[in-house]
């Protein structure tokens, strides 16, 4: 059921920030976009992630953030999956650890894409009930 790959349910217009930008700046995508995941890239190649959960845990106040640069709070050692691997093989993942958002990236570690447990979810809803907006058309 979750054998399809990746790249069929991945988000490819990735949102991501710089190594040298200031967590103000990273504050304000995550609170404008609704996002809890930022890749951070050093052109293509993928360094790091920052979530919002890394600000919350941080403790400092928003005045504070302009002197934090996101490569001193974002984390370096990130697990990664490949647009071919299985849709399956990200819920492992995710079932595994406490985070939910996963980097996908190509044999260069380029980053393609990224999945999050919301993607997975929205996912297999809509492979329970296809059906599901116009059943609720009607009701």
């Amino acid at each position: 059921m979750m054998n399809e790959p990746i790249s069929s349910i991945m988000t490819r217009s990735v949102v991501t920030v710089h190594q040298d930008d200031p967590l103000s700046l990273v504050k304000n995508i995550l609170f404008e976009k609704h996002l809890h995941h930022l890749p951070v890239v050093d052109g293509r190649k993928l360094i790091g992630i920052i979530t919002s959960f890394d600000l919350v845990k941080l403790g400092k106040r928003f005045d504070e953030y302009e002197n934090i640069k996101v490569k001193e709070v974002m984390t370096r050692n990130v697990a990664t999956l490949g647009p071919n691997n299985k849709i399956g093989a990200a819920a492992e993942v995710f079932l595994s650890n406490l985070f939910h958002g996963l980097p996908i990236v190509d044999e260069e570690k380029n980053l393609v894409g990224i999945i999050t447990t919301h993607d997975i979810l929205k996912y297999e809803f809509h492979k329970e009930y296809p059906r599901h907006k116009e059943l609720w058309a009607t009701v």
